[in-house]
């Protein structure tokens, strides 16, 4: 075997997947359901679990964003659209709860019914209030609306006298005068009578239904976006509504990716996460940006990417994660780490975690759900959703895509796609990922992510040692039947 390894294969190192190692069991002294897995994704902003949903078009969209706030976790919401649409998501997300909803939808007194009602069911709200300007001059509400003729003017069946509040109303003092007065919407005016905001008692239910939503300093349900460092309009035009801004970038470490977020950041007051990265030296790169927020780390290792196959390239997520995460703790840096590609289960959420990762970024296994906006189909008895990449050839169709994998477009796609299992309501998901994720840190003996990254320990599986540690010498029913395989 002398001289086998010459030239630049001598500098090969070990670039290792999930399906490399195993997170080896460690003593114990906490139980699962003690675990827990609350966690920073931005300089500025923490989770209640580190899930977050990928920024692509058949995964997140507002309905997901918020599913997945409500559970605790953060939704990207992804850019493969006009810059209007994005920021209507955007804005829906910051809509559905709040404690004093600043963005309020209003009617004026001259249009018609018909109009006031398109609006209530574009945005799924019950109720407008009724401004000449920037002056409340009534309400108009589902009683309202309900015998009047599509042709009449809001003004002839609103509701003029309208009982409204002031700036600085506690939750409290709004629940007392709400029930007082068997309403459901308190105005907020300033002392000119200018319309200022709106307590509804929706969102004040909402927040007694999820304890756990990740909410920003003023009780609304947190919110990310991707953008393209290229694009400052975009993010600008996104900044106003949104916590977090992503970049959404196949290979960050790219000289003209690095200058343009170095004027971006400058220019936003969202935390900017940037990636995509996979490497030590990409990560030290990315340290000299002034003012970022994180990382989103992993090249080619997502279900529907094709990089690797296709071009030889790739920074696996594990690998990735454990580079960034050596960069980050050389330089004396306390940023977090959004692993993102490859996973599957609960298990290689833990190896990420373990690996020094902060959240995990998932596609797959969010598309699967409810709420992603991908299309349901039934396939041979089973209903599967719709799931493409992002640098597959459809998504590279529409024109906002054109910078997605650089500027402009590749000639060769990146991306497949296909179709997934449906699994219902992204709850579900959450709940047993969750369970499985507290399971493996009590076996590892970690009570909490931080403690994980200084207590795992990893071993390596051989190929045969990988084959032993699935499921073997049985029939499962998923052969059987012909079913596809269980993946959770």
């Amino acid at each position: 075997m002398k001289g086998f390894f010459t030239g630049k294969l001598k500098e090969a190192g070990v670039v290792l997947t999930f399906q490399d190692v195993v997170l080896l069991p460690g003593l114990s002294e906490v139980e699962p359901s003690q675990v827990d897995v609350r966690t920073r994704v931005s300089r500025n902003y923490k989770l209640n679990i580190p899930f977050v949903s990928s920024p692509m078009d058949t995964v997140t969209e507002s309905e997901m964003a918020i599913a997945l706030a409500r559970e605790g976790g953060l939704g990207v919401l992804h850019r493969n659209c006009p810059v209007e649409k994005q920021v209507e998501m955007a804005k829906k997300v910051k809509r559905a709860e709040a404690t004093v909803i600043r963005e309020v939808i209003t009617v004026e007194p001259g249009q018609k019914v018909e109009e006031a009602l398109r609006l209530m069911e574009q945005h799924n709200i019950s109720g407008l209030p009724v401004v000449e300007g920037e002056k409340l001059v009534g309400i108009l509400t589902g009683r309202d609306v309900r015998f009047a003729r599509p042709e009449q003017k809001v003004s002839e069946v609103m509701t003029k006298q309208v009982i409204t509040a002031k700036e600085g109303i506690t939750i409290e003092e709004a629940i007392q005068i709400l029930h007082a007065h068997r309403i459901e919407k308190l105005p907020i005016v300033d002392e000119q009578g200018k319309l200022r905001g709106l307590i509804t008692f929706k969102d004040i239910s909402l927040k007694g239904k999820y304890p756990q939503a990740a909410r920003d300093a003023q009780g609304q349900l947190l919110c990310a976006a991707a953008i393209s460092p290229a694009d400052l309009e975009r993010a600008k035009r996104l900044d106003p509504y949104v916590d977090i801004l992503v970049t959404d970038v196949a290979h960050f470490h790219n000289r003209n990716m690095l200058e343009a977020t170095k004027k971006l950041v400058k220019e936003v007051s969202a935390d900017v996460v940037v990636g995509n990265i996979g490497t030590y030296e990409a990560a030290e790169d990315a340290l000299q940006i002034e003012g970022i927020a994180g990382f989103r780390v992993g090249v080619g290792s997502g279900s529907i990417c094709v990089t690797t196959e296709n071009l030889g390239v790739g920074a696996p997520t594990l690998y990735a994660t454990a580079s960034v995460a050596d960069a980050l703790k050389n330089y004396g840096c306390d940023l977090p780490i959004i692993a993102d590609g490859g996973i599957r289960n609960a298990g290689d959420i833990a190896l990420a975690l373990a690996a020094g990762a902060s959240a995990v970024m998932m596609g797959n296994l969010f598309a699967r759900c409810k709420e992603a906006p991908g299309s349901l189909m039934a396939i041979g008895g089973r209903y599967y959703k719709q799931y493409r990449g992002m640098g597959s050839p459809s998504a590279m169709a529409q024109r906002y895509a054109a910078d997605r994998y650089s500027a402009p477009s590749k000639e060769i796609a990146e991306g497949v796609e296909g179709w997934v299992p449906y699994k219902g309501e992204v709850s579900s998901v959450v709940k047993e990922l969750v369970a499985g994720l507290r399971a493996a840190m009590g076996y590892a003996g970690a009570k909490n992510i931080p403690e994980l990254w200084e207590k795992a320990k990893f071993g390596y599986l051989t190929q045969v040692g990988t084959q032993e540690t699935r499921p073997h010498d049985v029939l499962l029913p998923s052969e059987s039947w012909g079913l596809p395989p269980y993946t959770f």
